[in-house]
């Protein structure tokens, strides 16, 4: 399963080389990463209220090959690669206009059970089914 948005730089988003910031390409695969489970009918923040489950962020990497500037329009696409022991999604971000690739990363999210803080050994089945892994 995937996802893709389409999102425009900021200026806000630059730093003093007037680049995109490092840490704002997170906030880009957070936004692609909560659309995505949006899209496959997941409300995160609901199903932690209501199950007691969070799904925290455990890995990530970043692969930089060309900056996002000011104005850029870009699409950011996340890909659910496994959902079973842990949630693994892949990440591309792309220029609109040429469809240039500017970054890739890839993050591991692990189910934790509230307010234990207690690791679960597998994805919820529910969750799991919803982003095509039963």
């Amino acid at each position: 399963m995937n996802y893709e948005i389409k999102l425009r730089v900021p200026f806000h988003d630059l730093d003093p080389l007037q680049i995109v910031w490092h840490g704002n390409y997170l906030k880009y695969f957070d936004i692609a990463r909560f659309g995505l489970f949006r899209h496959a009918g997941v409300d995160l923040y609901q199903y932690s209220v209501r199950q007691q489950i969070i799904f925290p962020v455990t890995r990530f990497s970043v692969k930089h090959i060309v900056p996002l500037r000011f104005d850029d329009e870009f699409i950011c696409k996340a890909t659910v690669n496994e959902a079973v022991y842990k949630i693994a999604i892949d990440f591309e971000i792309r220029l609109a206009e040429n469809g240039q690739v500017c970054t890739r990363g890839k993050s591991e999210q692990l189910s934790v059970k509230l307010p234990e803080m207690e690791m679960q050994f597998e994805i919820p089945a529910d969750i799991t089914r919803a982003l095509g892994f039963a």
